[in-house]
């Protein structure tokens, strides 16, 4: 397929540039692929559409305070890094500015006392670094006090305190991304122990969110776009979990892409998922994937030609997909990380 089909018309006003007022009070697009209707709801809505016995499955990845100014050393020039992925020990891939004079062997600095430096050791795919860090102290607690939480780039402002609450989901545990997996931020705890008591299951796997969701696709062909790799793991009673919903035709609901291309990465040509910890470039777009576990999605609206709205067009139908868009746009529904969502059944 080609990449125009995915593309849609956003006027830039649209981008949500802050989160809704509360979580769950954002908007809530309900599609019925079998109905083929669409309704108008918020989030604290989606209680009426879970039945007792549903699995919903959440991404519990949380995000690093990844984005780090300094300078280097020698010339006092400034310096933007954003860590994507820890290579190994102190060792980091990040994406830099500025990039050409970042040489093998420049020093950055990022505090005054040079308690926290990091050395560029060797290049990366597509002009990222290899970072070594050299610090006094605690890893985590430098990372806090001088990193930020990277939001995306279509987020036209600076960092403000409520950012380091409200792009994080109420239940992550486990660091890894350098991107929220934002269609469950809308979550609360009231609205968690609400579907509890109705009788959904609840089920967390993790996929750490990588370099790839900054790529844009650019290959016109989108067979021929090259997925990234990002690390995932599922233990032993989540899958179980899941494979015991799938044996008695309960349904799986995912929230968010990273959900669910975790548990289809995970699932053989059977249906049933296995447990571990792996990585993935799995790229699922129309017309040729087919789903092995998840029956239903709640997403966000996505960037027009990304490999997000790809997947969900596969989970639906591209024309219906674009329809949707079509008709939120009309509506003045909020797009991307800090946006409104879209529960597809």
């Amino acid at each position: 397929m080609k990449l125009t089909d995915f593309d849609y018309m956003l006027p830039e006003e649209l981008i949500a540039q802050h989160p809704a007022d509360k979580r769950e009070n954002s908007r809530m697009m309900v599609v019925d692929r079998a109905a083929g209707t669409i309704e108008h709801k918020h989030f604290y809505d989606i209680i009426d559409y879970l039945r007792p016995g549903d699995l919903m499955v959440l991404n519990d990845s949380k995000v690093i305070p990844a984005r780090i100014f300094g300078f280097k050393e020698k010339t006092g020039g400034k310096v933007e890094v954003l860590l994507t992925k820890r290579l190994e020990g102190d060792v980091w891939e990040a994406m830099v500015r500025p990039g050409r004079r970042l040489k093998t062997g420049t020093v950055i600095t990022f505090s005054d006392e040079k308690k926290f430096r990091a050395k560029v050791i060797g290049f990366g795919e597509d002009g990222t670094r290899h970072l070594r860090f050299d610090y006094d102290g605690i890893w985590n607690e430098l990372l806090d006090e001088f990193g930020q939480i990277p939001l995306p780039p279509y987020i036209d402002r600076e960092n403000e305190s409520e950012d380091k609450d409200r792009y994080q989901t109420v239940y992550c545990r486990y660091e890894g991304s350098v991107a929220a997996p934002t269609a469950g931020l809308h979550f609360t705890e009231e609205i968690l122990q609400k579907l509890k008591e109705k009788g959904v299951e609840l089920a967390f796997v993790t996929l750490h969110v990588g370099i790839g969701t900054f790529r844009p696709v650019k290959e016109e062909e989108i067979e021929d776009h090259p997925m990234h790799y990002e690390e995932y793991s599922i233990d032993e009673e989540t899958a179980e979990k899941i494979n015991r919903a799938k044996r008695e035709g309960r349904r799986v609901i995912s929230v968010g892409t990273t959900s669910t291309r975790t548990v289809e990465s995970a699932a053989g040509e059977d249906g049933f998922v296995r447990a571990g910890q792996r990585s993935t470039n799995l790229f699922i777009y129309p017309p040729v994937y087919r789903f092995k576990v998840v029956d239903a999605l709640l997403t966000n609206f996505h960037l027009p030609k990304s490999t997000l709205i790809m997947l969900i067009s596969a989970f639906y139908d591209r024309e219906k997909i674009l329809e949707a868009y079509e008709e939120a746009v009309r509506q003045q529904y909020r797009f991307f990380s800090y946006g409104d969502c879209m529960l597809i059944l």
